[in-house]
């Protein structure tokens, strides 16, 4: 037992390095960040505390809603076509098709990219003097049209594009691992009782790769609100506002516009809106189906 115990011991120890850093760059940061935006910080951090100011003030601040309600359109719709559209590919690979490597390799390829890499390629297909809109009229349809990035209608629809085209295959990738864990045997039952393909994936295999899509939403929420690079690098939040995330909106009034408290109180509220969907997603996959109390 005293091997085991010192053993025990050590490996507690060896830990107490990288809690520490947890506690002070992560936990420490974020308290001390929400501390702020409770006080009238402009360019350097001060201790005037205003309560709820900076909050009233946020949420009465056009920029800031719109940005919200651009951050529910792209989120949604990144998330929802990168699933399918991974789905569909990992289903397609699945068939084991020819040249199915370079075929997996081509898809993961862009993912391998950061988000600034992908706002640039994508900025110069989608300029409608450089890009896809120029060459297709060089062939002889003037008519084409594919300006997305100067509309303010459709601006936050590029970003879509650029960033499903950057995540859908590592989408495609967990997806395919999970298809390959199903039994051949189920498939084989299937096939006897007649039951059509399409039913097969809908009521049997997605329930059994539940963990590999439940990873890949985890993901791609993380990419929502890590786009600001996206952002950045091909609309740069425009035209207008047409395209402002809320993470371009925090760095932009930490940096630029030197108002630390507002934006730290956008933080907050990004940090609030995340943990109220993480929560309560925990809650029901560890503790509800197991029937244990979180107490």
């Amino acid at each position: 037992m005293k091997p085991r115990f010192w053993q025990n011991i050590m490996a507690t120890l060896s830990l107490l390095p990288a809690w520490a850093v947890l506690l002070v760059a992560y936990a420490g940061s974020m308290i001390w960040s929400i501390q702020i935006s409770f006080t009238s910080s402009r360019a350097l951090p001060v201790s005037n505390y205003v309560g709820f100011d900076q909050y009233e003030r946020l949420f009465s601040t056009s920029r800031w809603l719109i940005s919200l309600e651009n951050l529910v359109i792209f989120g949604i719709l990144f998330v929802v076509i990168c699933l399918v559209l991974g789905f569909l590919l990992a289903v397609s690979l699945d068939q084991r098709i020819r040249f199915e490597n370079g075929f997996r390799t081509i898809f993961l390829y862009p993912h391998a990219m950061s988000f600034i890499v992908t706002g640039l390629i994508w900025q110069w297909l989608m300029n409608p003097t450089l890009g896809i809109q120029k060459g297709v009229r060089d062939l002889g349809w003037q008519s084409f049209t594919f300006d997305w990035i100067v509309s303010r209608d459709l601006a936050i629809y590029a970003l879509v594009i650029a960033g499903v085209w950057q995540a859908a295959g590592l989408v495609m990738v967990l997806m395919l691992a999970g298809l390959r864990g199903v039994d051949s045997e189920l498939w084989k039952a299937t096939r006897v009782d007649g039951i059509p393909a399409w039913r097969v994936y809908l009521s049997i295999v997605l329930p059994l790769i539940r963990p590999m899509i439940v990873t890949s939403v985890v993901l791609l929420g993380i990419g929502v609100v890590k786009s600001y690079d996206l952002v950045v690098a091909l609309t740069g939040g425009g035209p207008g506002m047409s395209s402002e995330l809320p993470g371009k909106f925090v760095m932009d009034y930490l940096f630029e516009r030197q108002n630390i408290g507002l934006a730290l109180a956008a933080s907050t509220v990004m940090l609030i809106t995340v943990l109220a969907v993480l929560v309560p997603w925990l809650y029901f996959q560890y503790f509800r189906k197991s029937g244990r109390s979180p107490a």
